[in-house]
């Protein structure tokens, strides 16, 4: 069932902004799938359908952070040496099988549960042996090198939040709790398909006029960078009742259509009057460059983002509205992406009232200081500047020049893709 309302995107201006379509993807896309239990071996990548709670503390007994000596710290000579007979041996899953006495050192390991008595641990390079005593020099506070239980987590708490798409390190918190499954969302399945006469598929001769699809293969790799299945679909001719048909089918049995082109102004663009013959188009032309052409809407009830046709234009967009849209419709809740503030290298002028994304390559200048500079090719189909560069450098609507020097936020590549 959709979960994007009729009304998602129409609010009566031709442009839409990028600030204001993203809101209405936060306000108004809500989860598509249904949740299941997961394996925890499986689990990464995944995106949480409940909380996670721990039944226990982590650790789950006060032990010893170093190899040493566990002593109680009342024992030892402030002023100088201490020497202590060596009593018992403790170690990680051989705990001392009994409490510690009052003027004994116990030889502790790291990990290893402290004995029932002593409050602290002198390091082994603090100490030396003397047989079967243990020589310990002056100086240690009391509770020194002793891990607490409950240090890193406490019975009771929260450790992972509903909507968190799972990293390994939240899987490994998991495991250090005890879980052993974990209730995630089902994942997206996505359509994606290319449109037009002149796109090849790879690996077939060229013919005149043509090109090689690299949408499909880039888009479908992003897909399932978020944790997506992916149907690859092929390439629609220009025809409008393929289209349809086409489109209609995928609809049945998938979460969300995905398609790149087909989305302009042009009579061979079919894809466009499709969705508003047969759905709800919700947003077509962005405030946005480059990437205007970009299409949200649902046909039937089930979701469709339709990209640009130009392959740059195409990756940008669906990483700054593609990304967050199934994000949302997976039921992730942590879907912006951090951007970073650096130091242009370049100037130019720009259009107002409208968001530009420079593909930009990062360096570290001579004062230290990291500097974005701009690709020296801009077209929407270069796709090598995808290649070639670290990230996108967002200038806002309301700039309508940049002066080299000036502090600018850049989406590094490496936050959304991976």
């Amino acid at each position: 069932m959709a979960q994007l309302t009729d009304d998602c995107f129409g609010h009566g201006r031709e442009l839409m902004t990028m600030a204001e379509a993203l809101a209405l993807i936060e306000d108004l896309a809500t989860p598509l799938t249904e949740p299941e239990d997961v394996a925890l071996a499986d689990a990464a990548g995944r995106i949480l359908a409940a909380d996670v709670t721990s039944a226990m503390d982590v650790p789950p007994h006060d032990n010893s952070a170093v190899d040493g000596y566990a002593v109680f710290h009342d024992d030892l000579n402030p002023d100088g040496e201490t020497i202590l007979p060596i009593g018992g041996r403790a170690a990680a899953g051989h705990p001392l099988d009994r409490p510690a006495k009052r003027g004994e050192a116990i030889r502790i390991f790291t990990g290893a549960p402290m004995p029932d008595g002593p409050d602290t641990v002198m390091m082994q390079e603090d100490t030396r042996e003397d047989g079967d005593r243990v020589v310990l020099m002056p100086g240690i506070k009391p509770g020194a090198n002793r891990r607490h239980a409950g240090e890193d987590v406490t019975a009771g708490a929260r450790i992972l939040a509903k909507g968190a798409r799972l990293r390994p390190q939240d899987v490994g918190l998991a495991a250090s709790v005890g879980v052993a499954h974990l209730r995630c969302f089902r994942p997206l399945d996505v359509a994606v398909f290319s449109t037009g006469d002149e796109v090849t598929e790879p690996g077939a001769p060229l013919p005149k006029g043509a090109i090689y699809d690299a949408n499909r293969f880039a888009v479908a790799g992003l897909l399932r960078g978020l944790g997506c299945r992916v149907t690859d679909l092929g390439i629609l001719a220009d025809q409008g009742p393929e289209t349809e048909r086409a489109l209609t089918e995928a609809a049945a049995d998938h979460d969300v259509l995905l398609t790149s082109g087909g989305v302009s102004v042009g009579e061979e663009d079919h894809i466009r009057a499709t969705i508003e013959n047969l759905g709800t188009l919700h947003a077509w032309h962005m405030a946005i460059k480059p990437g205007r052409p970009l299409m949200l809407g649902q046909l039937n009830q089930t979701p469709f983002i339709g990209l640009p046709g130009n392959p740059a234009a195409a990756i940008v967009t669906f990483l700054r509205f593609g990304r967050p849209l199934m994000l949302r419709l997976a039921g992730g809740t942590a879907v912006d992406p951090l951007l970073f503030e650096v130091r242009a290298g370049f100037g130019r002028k720009k259009k107002a009232n409208r968001r530009e994304f420079v593909r930009v390559r990062l360096t570290r200048a001579g004062d230290g200081q990291l500097e974005a500079h701009a690709f020296p090719r801009e077209g929407a189909g270069i796709m090598s500047s995808l290649v070639e560069t670290d990230g996108l450098a967002e200038l806002p609507e309301d700039m309508t020049r940049l002066e080299p020097g000036t502090m600018i936020d850049v989406l590094p590549f490496s936050e959304v893709i991976g």
